[in-house]
């Protein structure tokens, strides 16, 4: 799992795997803008990379994020809260 974000647009993602059949489609958990509605879907990875934040900025990984549960307990915590928790 890899957490990726946009340093100028709140968006976080979790990205747990790369679809075997379509290697740039990623199954992911993902919190748009932090606007409070976090999804459980896939993701285009090339649309992902033109992503751009308020500022410019592209996305980007977190170095430092070391998963220490499921996809599906982050997604559980982030319906409750609102919003991705990592």
């Amino acid at each position: 799992m890899v957490k990726l974000f946009t340093p100028d647009a709140g968006t976080t993602w979790l990205l747990t795997e790369i679809d075997p059949e379509d290697p740039d489609l990623a199954f992911r958990l993902c919190d748009i803008f932090g606007l409070g509605y976090p999804e459980i879907g896939s993701l285009s990875l090339s649309e992902l990379a033109a992503v751009r934040g308020r500022l410019g900025l592209p996305v980007e990984r977190d170095l430092y994020f070391r998963p220490d549960k499921p996809l599906s307990i982050y997604a559980s915590e982030a319906r409750r809260l609102g919003r991705i928790q990592v």
